[in-house]
């Protein structure tokens, strides 16, 4: 399998979002979007999946958030379905548990180009500092809508949604790590029907 990257650029009226995707890297990360704390759980998200991403930013943050957090969703999860090609030989599902401070957070996902979003995360405050909490929602339905991805994301327990937030970008990483991972014993995609 060769190298698996992908760059992905989407022009709106409302935002302009670039990135460049290495799925098997080291966690080397640059991320510029204009909205400080969603730049902090992206970082997260990538360095502990151990992916490259280099991504950019600009949107109508006079507005508010929305339009960046969501079309960076969008642009994400066209980068990861361009870098995985037709899905076969790779592991297809992931897991992990994630704890921070008193917060946990799980994440399970499967490969398979079916998209669903299932968000158990109750929200008890409406913004960090800025940003907007209902947008860690909108961002995770946009990257799965587009990856053709079937993720599971989960607050098991948590006071701080700072905590949270954070604990769940991480687990959502390594769980997409594992997905993404080369498998030496598949022969094509790994599914009972013998297709996604």
């Amino acid at each position: 399998m060769g190298t698996r990257q992908a760059e992905v650029e989407r022009t709106t009226r409302e935002t302009r979002v670039r990135a460049f995707l290495t799925l098997d890297g080291t966690g080397q990360v640059k991320i510029e979007t204009g909205v400080g704390f969603f730049d902090h759980m992206l970082t997260s998200a990538m360095v502990h999946g151990f992916f490259d991403l280099e991504l950019s930013a600009q949107g109508d943050n006079q507005v508010d958030d929305h339009h960046t957090v969501e079309d960076t969703g969008i642009v994400l999860g066209q980068a990861f379905k361009q870098a995985l090609g037709d899905f076969a030989g790779i592991k297809r599902f992931g897991q992990a548990a994630v704890p921070m401070e008193e917060a946990l957070a799980q994440a399970a996902v499967d490969l398979s180009r079916r998209p669903c979003l299932v968000f158990a995360v109750p929200v008890t405050c409406e913004k960090i500092g800025t940003f907007d909490c209902q947008l860690v929602e909108e961002f995770w339905r946009a990257f799965v809508n587009n990856c053709g991805a079937n993720m599971h994301l989960e607050a098991v327990r948590g006071r701080n949604m700072h905590h949270v937030f954070e604990a769940l970008f991480k687990a959502a990483g390594r769980a997409l790590d594992q997905a993404c991972r080369t498998e030496p014993r598949a022969t094509g995609v790994t599914s009972a029907k013998g297709v996604l």
